[in-house]
């Protein structure tokens, strides 16, 4: 399973209607240079040039500015590709009409360039073991029993252990950026990541004012001041 950042106006439906079909964590985006410029990572970037392949190309001319590490997929109609060139520095191009299996093989074919990589599906930090396989989480040895939000958030956060994050960014990673619930979401879900971690509910910290983090050693206290040195700190608001 990747995650794919699909940049169109149009949506997945308009631009390539078998990635429906996938189980890709698909995120949808404006096809603006401000969007490209503060997109997050993702294992793929699928740029929609089925209706629009000049404002397409200057999209990859952008992401080749800002040398971007997350390789590029170009959807575009068979009328589209006799303008396709070596300078738009793509990774590939997949037809609008392409079937699932085809539009998957693309996919995964482009993810040994992505700047990160899940060779196994498993993270583990200290004694909190994930399998991204099966949905599966090990604190200690004992099984989580996780909603799948439950276990996307402590997944996110697990993925970048120490890593404060707003309760905005988390919203906006977990629950999608379309999603219209306030950030009480995301204190909800951790209180319940706390009561299911039982004494060990301080491996997700608190940090005052600002978010949460998963600590790597997990034995920090609850509610931190905000951090003046040694961790990141996800200054960002709402990407």
């Amino acid at each position: 399973m990747a995650d794919v950042l699909l940049f169109s106006a149009g949506g997945v439906e308009h631009a390539l209607p078998s990635l429906t079909l996938l189980a890709h964590r698909v995120r949808v985006l404006p096809p603006t240079a401000s969007a490209l410029a503060s997109a997050p990572q993702a294992d793929a970037n699928i740029i929609d040039g089925t209706s629009d392949l000049p404002s397409a190309k200057r999209l990859c001319g952008v992401l080749n500015t800002i040398e971007s590490s997350v390789p590029v997929l170009l959807a575009i109609t068979e009328g589209g590709l006799p303008a396709i060139s070596s300078d738009w520095g793509i990774g590939d191009v997949i037809l609008r009409t392409a079937g699932p299996a085809e539009v998957d093989a693309r996919i995964r074919l482009l993810r040994p360039q992505a700047a990160v990589e899940e060779p196994s599906g498993t993270i583990a930090i200290g004694p909190l073991t994930i399998d991204e396989h099966s949905y599966t989480a090990r604190y200690r040895g004992r099984t989580l029993d996780l909603t799948f939000k439950e276990f996307e958030l402590l997944r996110y956060l697990a993925s970048h252990p120490d890593h404060v994050f707003t309760r905005e960014r988390l919203l906006s990673e977990v629950w999608g950026y379309d999603y219209f619930g306030g950030t009480r979401t995301v204190d909800v879900h951790v209180r319940r990541l706390r009561a299911k971690l039982g004494d060990q509910e301080s491996v997700i910290g608190t940090v005052r004012n600002v978010g949460y983090r998963l600590l790597r050693n997990g034995e920090a206290a609850r509610d931190e001041p905000v951090p003046t040195g040694g961790s990141s700190l996800d200054d960002a608001t709402t990407p």
